[in-house]
């Protein structure tokens, strides 16, 4: 098993003293002396991960974020900010919302980081679920947020970033790029029948590719540069595939899905549908191989400990924020009704759904082994931070991962 954590950086900083600093000060999200204080504590917090043997650190992609939680604008330039701070562990955006990207300037980005690395790179994959700005950076591509409920909007999502991810592999693993997306409405170059009067024909024609210009010195291609460094491109991750559609999809193209199912049933019945659907395709994977799941940590000197030490964190932060989303349908019991939203989301809820391990050492050591039993090969496992950095005091998310990678790790971790 290799081990992750998923962060989603929030402003204002460490503790709940810092909302009333951060009410006076709004939008916070605006606000340079707390985005620097954000910067300083993911800074730290990545470069203990590293020191510590954790293998990955990931970020998420959101806009507009005034309130200053899962601020997280651009995550390509924050890893890259973390990227020379660090040696040996994996970046990964999780993920990169695509509708929200010029297909061409992402898979451009997306090497650049990759080569800033050394390969260190593995790129997520996303739709976008929040409409307040997955609605305004997706209009050129006519493309809403994703709902994941089958309705023509979310069809069209679904569609459109399938397409874009086309594109961008076309740009890492072809020489040059000649294409014309009906779905789209997308042409390279453009327009697509070549574009006239380019003045450095003689360089480009000793230096580039041989396929970019025509006999009448049209470009007829493009070369996107420079090629990741990875060959052909970065290993491909996708949060958070809960949809059949999705896993199918993701078996289809041989992404890593990270899954948010926190029942150890449902994830493993999951874990066999991209088993199958792989197979499919010619690649074997053993049962939870080439996948990932995502679960809170919290640790303490007895259970109790933990659950009063993390509780009222995770609920602030997990609860008031994330619930409306949808997020607390991952705590949903067979005995709740349907018809009914999940209304309780108490940290003896979390640990009960399995979403949360809250403990000692020795209770979460329980817990992945739980997972394991239903899941034998598994590949990844994240830490979802998620009521940590930026809701509890620095010192105490720093002790809990230290604690975390001393204590629990080594059992399970592989290389």
């Amino acid at each position: 098993m290799k081990f992750a954590i998923f962060l989603n950086p929030q402003i204002p900083g460490s503790g709940f003293s810092a909302y009333d600093n951060a009410r006076s000060r709004r939008p916070i999200g605006r606000d340079t002396e707390s985005y620097q204080r954000l910067l300083t504590e993911v800074r730290e917090i990545a470069v203990l991960a590293d020191q510590a043997g954790i293998d990955a650190i990931m970020v998420t992609e959101h806009h507009f974020h005034s309130e200053g939680l899962e601020f997280s604008v651009n995550p390509l330039m924050l890893l890259a900010d973390l990227a020379a701070r660090t040696e040996r562990i994996l970046l990964a955006p999780l993920g990169m919302v695509l509708p929200a990207w010029d297909p061409i300037r992402a898979a451009e980005d997306v090497a650049l980081l990759d080569q800033f690395c050394e390969g260190r790179l593995r790129l997520g994959v996303a739709r976008g679920y929040q409409n307040r700005w997955a609605n305004v950076l997706g209009q050129r591509w006519h493309t809403a947020a994703a709902r994941s409920d089958g309705s023509a909007s979310d069809d069209r999502n679904f569609e459109v970033f399938g397409e874009l991810l086309k594109i961008m592999k076309m740009a890492w693993t072809q020489e040059t790029v000649r294409y014309r997306s009906d779905i789209l409405g997308y042409e390279v170059p453009y327009p697509y029948e070549g574009i006239e009067g380019w003045p450095a024909q003689e360089w480009t024609r000793a230096f580039g590719s041989p396929e970019e210009l025509d006999d009448e010195g049209r470009v007829r291609a493009v070369s996107v540069c420079p090629r990741p460094y990875q060959d052909p491109h970065p290993e491909l991750w996708q949060p958070f595939s809960i949809s059949d559609r999705s896993i199918i999809r993701c078996a289809e193209h041989d992404i890593v899905p990270w899954m948010f199912v926190p029942d150890p049933d449902a994830h493993r019945a999951k874990c066999e549908l991209y088993r199958t659907e792989s197979a499919k395709r010619g690649r074997e994977y053993r049962l939870g191989e080439h996948t990932g799941i995502l679960k809170i940590v919290g640790l303490g000197e007895s259970r109790e400990d933990a659950m009063n030490t993390w509780g009222p964190y995770l609920t602030r932060d997990f609860a008031s924020f994330f619930g409306p989303f949808g997020y607390l349908e991952a705590l949903r019991r067979p005995s709740d009704d349907p018809a009914k939203p999940v209304g309780e989301a108490s940290a003896e809820r979390m640990a009960d759904a399995d979403l949360a391990l809250l403990g000692t050492p020795g209770d979460v050591k329980a817990g992945l082994e739980r997972m394991r039993s239903r899941i034998p090969d598994l590949e990844w496992f994240g830490l979802f931070m998620t009521g940590q950095q930026g809701v509890a005091p620095l010192d105490r998310v720093k002790r809990n991962l230290e604690v975390f990678a001393e204590k629990v790790m080594p059992d399970f971790q592989t290389r």
